[in-house]
C-alpha cells in the first residue's frame, strides 16, 4: 500500500515537472520570431495543402495551449497565441496538429484505432470513478463493481498508451515538413524539435501515472481475492 503511494507521488511530481517545463519552452520559443515571418495559421494551411488535404479547416479557438485536430469536423483548432503567432513555438504547434490531419487522410492506423475507442471512453469516463468507489466500499461483499471498475480503467489506460504512437507519429510528421519545406532554419528546427519532445512527455507521463494507478487497483482487487 506504502509503496504504491510512493509510485503515486513519485509519477505526479514527474508529471508536474514536465507540465512546467512545457510551459516555460512554450513561452521561451514564443518569443523567438520565426525567420520567414508566417504565422501559425499560414504554415497549418500551407502543410495541409502541400499534403494534398483540401476538405480541413483551420480555425482559432480559445485557451491557452488548447490546440488540437477534430477528425469529426475536420478542424485543426490553434489557441490564439498560435493561430496569428509568427514564432518558433506557433509553427512547431500548428505543424504538429496538421500532423494529426494527415494522419487521419492517410488512414494511420493508431489514429483509427484511438478514434474508435472515444465513443466509448466518452461514456465509461462518466461513471467510472463511482463505480470503483462502489467496489472499494463492497469489496467485503462482491468483488464484481471492483472488478468492473477495473476494466474500465484499464480501458482508459490502454487508450493513453495508444495516443503515444499517434502523438510521436504526429510531431515526426511535423519536423519532417517543416525543414523538408525550409519553413524553419536550423536553428529554429532544433528549437522545434525540443517543444514537441516535451510536449509528448506530457503523454508519456499520463500514461505511465494511469497504468500505475491501474496497477494500484489491481492489486487491491486480487488481494480481496486471495
Amino acid at each position: 500500500m506504502i509503496g504504491a503511494y510512493v509510485i503515486g507521488g513519485i509519477v505526479m511530481l514527474v508529471s508536474l515537472y514536465v507540465q512546467w517545463r512545457l510551459k516555460s519552452k512554450f513561452e521561451e520559443y514564443s518569443q523567438v520570431g520565426l525567420s520567414n515571418g508566417m504565422s501559425g495559421k499560414e504554415i497549418a494551411e500551407t502543410m495541409l495543402r502541400e499534403s494534398g488535404i483540401y476538405d480541413v479547416r483551420v480555425v482559432s479557438v480559445e485557451g491557452r495551449l488548447s490546440d488540437h485536430y477534430n477528425p469529426k469536423d475536420k478542424t485543426v483548432n490553434l489557441s490564439p497565441d498560435v493561430f496569428y503567432g509568427r514564432s518558433v513555438a506557433a509553427a512547431a504547434v500548428a505543424s504538429h496538429e496538421c500532423g494529426h490531419a494527415v494522419q487521419h487522410a492517410k488512414s494511420y492506423a493508431w489514429l483509427q484505432f484511438r478514434s474508435q475507442m472515444v465513443p466509448f471512453l466518452s461514456i465509461a469516463s462518466q461513471y467510472m470513478q463511482w463505480v470503483i468507489l462502489a467496489g472499494i466500499f463492497l469489496i467485503n461483499t462482491t468483488i464484481i463493481p471492483l472488478a468492473i471498475g477495473v476494466a474500465l480503467f484499464a480501458a482508459t489506460t490502454l487508450f493513453s498508451f495508444i495516443t503515444l504512437p499517434v502523438e510521436y507519429d504526429a510531431s515526426n510528421r511535423a519536423l519532417a515538413w517543416i525543414k523538408n519545406n525550409r519553413i524553419v532554419n536550423e536553428r529554429e528546427y532544433v528549437m522545434s524539435a525540443d517543444a514537441l519532445k516535451w510536449a509528448a512527455r506530457t503523454y508519456l507521463v499520463a500514461a505511465i501515472g494511469s497504468l500505475a494507478t491501474l496497477l494500484y487497483y489491481v492489486s487491491i482487487l486480487m488481494g480481496r481475492r486471495d
